[in-house]
């Protein structure tokens, strides 16, 4: 069947290292985002990178770890990449949830 598509390939290093930092030292995520880049969570929408990084910084948890359960990945005719997750997440000593996630990556040069 040979390698997986770039896309793919992408797709997965991104959302493998997003949620590396996300559980490890959210304080890195910048290194991620960009002044263009959009957060909404539950509701709420965040624009720009110091201000998603202050808002995934200030979320109330100390500790977080995410289980992947399966990701999509999927080109865009603009290049982009969207890619969807699904999983569990444990926060602090709270119950297992699930959850699910969707990235639109943006190639900016």
């Amino acid at each position: 069947m040979g390698d997986k598509p770039i896309w793919d390939q992408t797709g997965s290093s991104f959302i493998q290292h997003d949620y590396q930092l996300l559980d490890n030292d959210r304080t890195q995520l910048g290194a991620i985002y960009i002044d263009a880049s959009c957060l909404i969570w539950e509701g709420q929408q965040f624009q720009g990178k110091a201000t998603i990084v202050e808002k995934l910084s200030s979320i109330s948890f100390q500790k977080i770890q995410h289980s992947i359960m399966a990701q999509d990945h999927q080109p865009t005719p603009d290049s982009c990449i969207i890619s969807m997750v699904v999983g569990q997440l444990t926060a602090d000593e709270d119950p297992i949830m699930e959850f699910q996630q969707m990235f639109a990556l943006h190639n900016f040069g």
